[in-house]
């Protein structure tokens, strides 16, 4: 089928209280975990794409990989922006076919925030592209948005109610004690701030950073209302791990498909378990 809107699945999430997965597309082999887990999982799904797998595959590579994948599939297909920062590459990403962008402009003041956010909302709004934006910075890195432990800050539930109001953005994406990357330790959300900015936010909540949060927090966010859950790092170590796994019993091997194929098959299993972690399965 052809690809659809971020809009549409979190929507649908929304009536129905779960949260859908948002995963990272980094190559071919990972595009194709992703939808084989949906399709294994009868689930919907989103592949996004962050401004570092951008520039390592191509925009036009990764749009035609979505695009394909999505025309193969009987479930639900998004392609989403990760971290837009810059307004032309936004543009560019539209114009490539994504049907979701995220505006992340966390590190700006909050005034600066809302103005370019509602400045993509006069674009997309006419197209029918989602939108996503961001307040609060979340720690850790991904590709070349850093964000120090320092300055991450949580989102102040105020500044979120006033910030939907005056952008009118779609989808919200907040700080709670989550971080990119690999978390040194166990991550302890903030439920109570959730739930505050839930009651005054009338519009799907996404969790970044959630590779390594205990399925338990994860659980608990979804009943609170989040619906849409990113996971990136989490397929990284599963396959990288399976290729280091094959190369080691099989030091010899030159054929790249006898290894990226069972680290494809790793980040499947891993990507669908994540899937009903998240109570989208069977939500296609």
């Amino acid at each position: 089928m052809a690809l659809v809107t971020v809009n549409e699945l979190l929507f649908k999430a929304e009536e129905e209280g779960y949260a859908v997965g948002a995963f990272n597309a980094n190559n071919m082999e990972i595009v194709q975990a992703i939808l084989e887990a949906a399709k294994r999982e009868n689930a919907p799904v989103i592949m996004q794409a962050s401004q570092g797998a951008i520039a390592y595959a191509g925009l036009d590579f990764i749009t035609e990989m979505v695009r394909l994948a999505a025309m193969a599939s009987t479930v639900p297909v998004a392609l989403h922006l990760d971290h837009g920062t810059d307004f032309d590459q936004v543009v560019r990403c539209i114009r490539s076919g994504f049907t979701s962008v995220m505006y992340d402009g966390s590190k700006l003041p909050l005034e600066e925030n809302i103005a370019l956010t509602r400045k993509v909302l006069e674009m997309t709004r006419p197209i029918g592209v989602s939108v996503e934006a961001e307040l609060g910075k979340i720690g850790g890195t991904e590709d070349n948005v850093h964000v120090s432990e320092k300055d991450a800050m949580y989102t102040d539930p105020e500044e979120a109610r006033y910030f939907v109001e005056q952008t009118g953005v779609e989808s919200l994406a907040i700080a709670i004690g989550t971080a990119h990357g690999q978390y040194k330790g166990e991550p302890e959300l903030d439920f109570d701030r959730l739930a505050k900015i839930k009651a005054l936010v009338k519009i799907p909540i996404v969790l970044h950073g959630s590779s390594g949060v205990p399925d338990e927090s994860v659980r608990r966010a979804i009943e609170l209302g989040v619906r849409k859950v990113n996971i990136d790092t989490n397929i990284r170590e599963a396959f990288v791990g399976e290729m280091r796994r094959v190369m080691m019993e099989k030091p010899d091997e030159i054929d790249p498909r006898k290894i990226l194929g069972p680290a494809r098959e790793a980040a499947t299993a891993i990507i669908s378990e994540k899937i009903r972690l998240f109570g989208s399965s069977g939500k296609a």
